[in-house]
């Protein structure tokens, strides 16, 4: 990495930067049957994310982020909107969430397709302020790209809606560092102020990819297809595997920007913690390697 590094120009403060937000990211586990076999793999105290999945239900995103935050990780669950029925499921939620320490969370609207009282993330966000919750920071998601079910428009304003209740946004999963980029400096002109995580696509191949996408649920299969056809043809070419070090390579220079306001990586492992930890690692050794050396 640290060769690729100088290939694509990258200054001492992006390779910095970089190595900084490859030190301690979050690490995204989907509730599926190998959810234990991942932990692990995770490095000791991890920030570790907990997605919500209508296959499996809130219960069991809000349940594996207690039992990870009892192991001494800092776990984050995903508060999905439209899979909590009405107030006083999300008040047990809320309780379950103060008696395990959970002291983070993320909010997203979600895709059950039968929802209940809370129709998206921004009047999930109102209830939960209404009511008290637990967490010290909050964050909700980012579509630099758009988002395949809402129009930009309405993406736009209801990100500056939720503007207020959040300390950071996380950018779905992409391939493209200069939408990316873009985008980040769009904000930034508007005025909005949280801090962005960007989000990183773990090493993966494409079999596994569609076969964990089908298992959270087939809308969600179909969307990945539909918005990342070139990534999983790509994949197809190339062997079989996709590994993140171009793009992060290409979001450094934002890193390295204290106007930009990007504060990290958000690691889409896709229950595949030891090679994507393993990339993670071997990508760290050789920044740190770079900066001794020179």
């Amino acid at each position: 990495m640290a060769v690729l590094s100088r290939k694509r120009g990258l200054d001492a403060p992006a390779r910095a930067a970089l190595a900084e937000a490859l030190a301690d990211p979050i690490f995204e586990l989907l509730p599926l049957k190998n959810l234990p076999d991942q932990i692990p793999f995770l490095p000791a105290g991890a920030r570790v994310s907990v997605t919500a999945s209508p296959a499996k239900g809130i219960d069991a995103t809000v349940d594996w982020a207690a039992r990870l935050q009892g192991d001494g990780f800092r776990a984050i669950p995903h508060l999905s909107a439209r899979m909590i029925p009405d107030r006083a499921k999300l008040a047990d939620l809320l309780d379950r969430a103060r008696e395990a320490g959970l002291t983070n969370a993320f909010v997203v609207g979600g895709d059950a397709d039968e929802p209940g009282t809370y129709l998206d993330g921004l009047s999930l966000l109102h209830a939960m302020t209404e009511l008290g919750h637990p967490f010290e920071t909050i964050g909700c998601p980012a579509y630099p790209q758009g988002h395949p079910d809402i129009p930009d428009a309405s993406l736009a304003g209801a990100l500056a809606d939720k503007g207020p209740f959040v300390a950071h946004v996380t950018t779905q999963m992409d391939f493209d560092t200069k939408a990316v980029a873009a985008w980040v400096h769009a904000r930034r002109a508007e005025g909005f102020a949280p801090a962005v995580i960007v989000g990183v696509p773990g090493v993966a191949d494409p079999q596994k990819l569609m076969s964990i996408a089908a298992r959270i649920g087939v809308k969600d299969a179909k969307r990945f297809l539909v918005k990342n056809l070139r990534f999983v043809t790509g994949l197809a070419k190339s062997g079989g595997f996709y590994k993140p070090t171009g793009f992060v390579e290409g979001i450094a220079p934002l890193l390295a920007d204290p106007a930009a306001g990007v504060s990290g990586f958000h690691l889409y492992t896709f229950n595949a913690v030891e090679a994507t930890d393993g990339w993670r690692r071997a990508a760290l050794e050789e920044l740190t390697a770079a900066a001794t050396s020179e």
